[in-house]
């Protein structure tokens, strides 16, 4: 069975990403270029935060049963 891709923007800085590591947050909620909405665990993009927190295009594959395959930055 084949995934699903889903391609969509972040723009989170890392203030707002230090409410993961306090605990206050666990999910990020954003909208894929092909309109559904995309709800994930803050932890799947953490290899991607750097000093000025976590920017770019990214794409995620998950199964046809929406779970989590993995996570790439393509921009």
């Amino acid at each position: 069975m084949t995934g699903q891709r889903l391609i969509f923007k972040l723009a989170i800085s890392a203030e707002a990403y230090l409410a993961v590591y306090k605990g206050h947050a666990k999910k990020i909620s954003t909208r894929a270029t092909d309109g559904r909405r995309v709800e994930f665990s803050a932890d799947k993009v953490r290899k991607f935060l750097t000093h000025d927190g976590i920017y770019g295009v990214f794409e995620m594959e998950i199964t046809a049963e929406q779970k989590f395959l993995s996570i790439r930055r393509l921009r």
